[in-house]
C-alpha cells in the first residue's frame, strides 16, 4: 500500500520541494496551503506522477483545520507522514518595538497552527499505533539571536513540542522527529521584511545558502528509514554557517 503523507505550507519553499521529492517516490500527497492558484498548479504537476488532493486552509483557524482533516476522501483519509511544515517569521524588531500583529502571526502559525493540524492527525495515527511526523523548526529554536525574540520563542516552542510529542506518543509506536534548518534561501525572508525585496536579498549574499531541495532530501531520508529507527532532532546549516550570527560571507 502506498503511503500517504500530509504537508503543511506546500506551496513554496521547503513544504514544494518535499511535496515534488515525495511525488517522484509515489507517496500519495495531501497538500495543504492559503494559495488556491498554488495548490492548483502543484496538483497538475504532481498529479502525474502519484494521487494528490490540496486542502486550502488558513493553519491558523481552528475551525477550518479540523473541518477540512474530517472531510478527506476515503483514499487520504489515512495519513502516514504528517511534515507540520507551515511557518513564518514577521518583523525582525526589537522587543520594545515589536509590532503586536507580528507576534500575533507568528505564535499563531508556528505554534498553534501546528498543534491544530496535529490534534486533527494524531487520533489515527494512535488507532492504528503507527505514523511519522516531522516538526520543521529552526535552528532560531535552539538559540536566540539579535531582533528574534518572538520569532525564536515560537521555534523553541516547536522544539519543546517535538519533545513531547515524541514522550506523549511513544507508547503508541510514532515516530516523531524535528528537521532544523538553519539559513535556506526561500520567501522567509521576503515575509519577515514584507515585500522588502532588496533588504531580503541581502540576507543570502555572500556566501551558499541551503536550498529548499536540501532539506526535502533529509526529510525524505528521514522518513525513509526502516521503522525501528526514529531520527529525533536534526540540525542543518550551510557550511558557511556557524550559528545564527556567525556567517562567512567570504
Amino acid at each position: 500500500m502506498k503511503k500517504t503523507a500530509l504537508i503543511t505550507g506546500a506551496t513554496s519553499g521547503i513544504g514544494k520541494a518535499t511535496a515534488k521529492l515525495f511525488a517522484l517516490n509515489e507517496i500519495q500527497l495531501i497538500l495543504c496551503g492559503r494559495r488556491q492558484e498554488r495548490l492548483d498548479d502543484l496538483e497538475a504537476e504532481l498529479g502525474i506522477l502519484t494521487k494528490v488532493i490540496t486542502l486550502n486552509f488558513d493553519i491558523r483557524d481552528r475551525s477550518k483545520v479540523t473541518k477540512a482533516i474530517a472531510a478527506l476522501p476515503n483514499d487520504f483519509s489515512r495519513i502516514d507522514i504528517l511534515i507540520n511544515n507551515a511557518g513564518n517569521a514577521h518583523g525582525l524588531d526589537t522587543i520594545d518595538e515589536g509590532n503586536l500583529d507580528d507576534w500575533d502571526a507568528m505564535l499563531d502559525i508556528n505554534v498553534k497552527g501546528l498543534l491544530y493540524i496535529s490534534k486533527a492527525i494524531i487520533p489515527q495515527m494512535v488507532a492504528r499505533k503507527k505514523g511519522h511526523i516531522i516538526n520543521i523548526g529552526s535552528t532560531a529554536g535552539k538559540e536566540v539571536y539579535p531582533r528574534g525574540n518572538v520569532y525564536c520563542a515560537s521555534k523553541h516552542a516547536v522544539d519543546a513540542i517535538n519533545q513531547g510529542m515524541r514522550i506523549d506518543l511513544n507508547s503508541h509506536g510514532i515516530r516523531v522527529g524535528a528537521v532544523n534548518p538553519g539559513l535556506v534561501e526561500t520567501e522567509f525572508s521576503k515575509v519577515r521584511f514584507k515585500g522588502d525585496n532588496a533588504r531580503a536579498e541581502t540576507v543570502y549574499q555572500g556566501f551558499q545558502a541551503l536550498k529548499p531541495e536540501d532539506i526535502a532530501d533529509i526529510i525524505h531520508f528521514v522518513v525513509t528509514r526502516p521503522y525501528h529507527v526514529n531520527i529525533a532532532d536534526l540540525v542543518v546549516m550551510p557550511t558557511a554557517q556557524a550559528s545564527s550570527t556567525i556567517i562567512n560571507k567570504g
